[in-house]
């Protein structure tokens, strides 16, 4: 879509482009910009040659280096990025992002991810990735420093600043970690005072089972999909009740899906959009990103994509997170043409896309959109000036956030996390059963 005329995404190296989205994004009443990340190359179709050749997520800024400049420019949009847990320690990130929360006036989240491309293992180090199940096991951990850093390493009232006393910190008032677990040893302190939030928002997408049973345990928000109504409700349903066997309470967790909508004043200018923007889209583009261990549009389209697996002597891995063994190459490759069109997907007038908007929020469970964007900056135009005021009309859209609210007091009225979320129980708060020890 970045050859697409009048699309600026071309620019992302240039400041005035992030600028130019995180003003318009709050001027639309967005609640925040969800900025996706990835430290490696889709190298596995194709090879890096394929990636760098279509733009596909390379070039690559790193996402927390933007927040400060496009928060600078607004007062009340959040911003929310995604951090793996795998490469990078837990000591410096967290560092980074209460920085980040108390420069922006505590408007960011982070999207847990444990990173799946073999390039990203190579790049730091690894010779190829990590077992999936230990990332997760890795990522519980790593969550756990987190929280002795955010929550506890500092109390609220630490800092005193008494000129005439000569003290700005008192020591008493701040915890050392003394972590010493099975990938990550942190003696602590933290390094930044606390911020209201403390813990940014979280954030997490659900896959697998060891996937979910992380998000049930630590997410707040969740990214969720699925193809039907009664695919979503009980994929939503099931995470509520995973969340209540880790001892929360189930109604903390909020469901986000990632919506498409091409708006138009009529059908007729909505579906010459979808057209227009279907020319620019790119099967070769699709499969490098899905990692595909085969190409589709080498095989007959009548045999199954398992078939043509087993044709070509490989497993069935990357590509069952976007097709199924049993799916023809025929089919797979119309829905790749088809624009990547599926339940949360409408090309319409406004009205239209606001009736399959409350269609998601009340029938299928979820509590809100993550807008794709398609052009830059026209989805972002068509949604503020044809969407949002239809949704605003419907009372679907709350009052824009105030100057000053925290991220967490948006979405879930509190700045806080609850009591029942696991990083309560290292809050500065209960020192006295944990006696860690204090700096001196």
């Amino acid at each position: 879509m970045w050859r697409a005329p009048g699309n600026n995404r071309h620019r992302i190296g240039e400041m005035s482009f992030w600028l130019d989205i995180a003003r318009r994004a709050e001027n639309a009443g967005f609640d925040a910009i969800f900025l996706a990340d990835v430290v490696g190359v889709y190298d596995r179709f194709n090879g890096v040659e394929a990636a760098l050749r279509l733009g596909l997520q390379i070039p690559n800024l790193d996402p927390l280096s933007l927040i400060p400049a496009m928060a600078a420019v607004t007062e009340r949009l959040a911003f929310a990025a995604t951090f793996s847990t795998t490469y990078e320690p837990p000591f410096a990130f967290a560092r980074r992002m209460s920085t980040l929360d108390l420069l922006t006036g505590e408007r960011v989240g982070w999207n847990v991810v444990t990173s799946y491309l073999p390039n990203a293992a190579r790049n730091f180090g690894l010779t190829d990735e990590i077992a999936h199940d230990d990332r997760y096991e890795r990522a519980d951990e790593y969550l756990e420093v987190l929280y002795k850093l955010w929550e506890g390493s500092w109390e609220d009232d630490a800092i005193i600043a008494d000129a005439a006393a000569d003290i700005f910190t008192d020591p008493a008032r701040v915890h050392r970690t003394n972590h010493r677990g099975t990938h990550f040893r942190v003696e602590g302190p933290h390094l930044v005072q606390p911020t209201p939030q403390r813990t940014p928002v979280l954030f997490q997408a659900t896959g697998s089972p060891r996937g979910l049973d992380t998000a049930a345990r630590h997410a707040e928000a969740i990214f969720i999909g699925g193809r039907t109504r009664d695919e979503v409700r009980a994929k939503v349903a099931e995470t509520r009740a995973a969340a209540a066997s880790h001892g929360r309470d189930p109604n903390d967790l909020k469901f986000y899906v990632m919506a498409g909508l091409i708006a138009g004043r009529t059908e007729e200018e909505a579906h010459a959009k979808l057209e227009r923007y279907r020319k620019f889209y790119s099967v070769e583009g699709a499969l490098a990103h899905a990692q595909a261990e085969i190409d589709l549009r080498a095989f007959d389209r009548s045999l199954t994509i398992a078939q043509a697996l087993e044709t070509s002597g490989r497993a069935f891995g990357n590509m069952g997170r976007r097709f199924g063994p049993q799916q023809t190459i025929g089919n797979a490759l119309d829905q790749i043409s088809k624009f990547d069109e599926g339940r949360f997907f409408i090309a319409g007038t406004p009205e239209q896309i606001a009736d399959a908007v409350e269609t998601w929020l009340d029938e299928d469970g979820i509590d809100g959109i993550n807008l794709r964007q398609y052009h830059t900056f026209e989805t972002l135009n068509d949604y503020a000036e044809l969407i949002a005021p239809e949704l605003r009309r419907r009372g679907r859209l709350p009052e824009p956030a105030r100057a000053g609210e925290t991220l967490r007091h948006r979405i879930f009225g509190q700045d806080r996390l609850p009591d029942t979320h696991p990083a309560a129980a290292y809050r500065a708060s209960h020192q006295t059963s944990r006696t860690p020890e204090t700096v001196s």
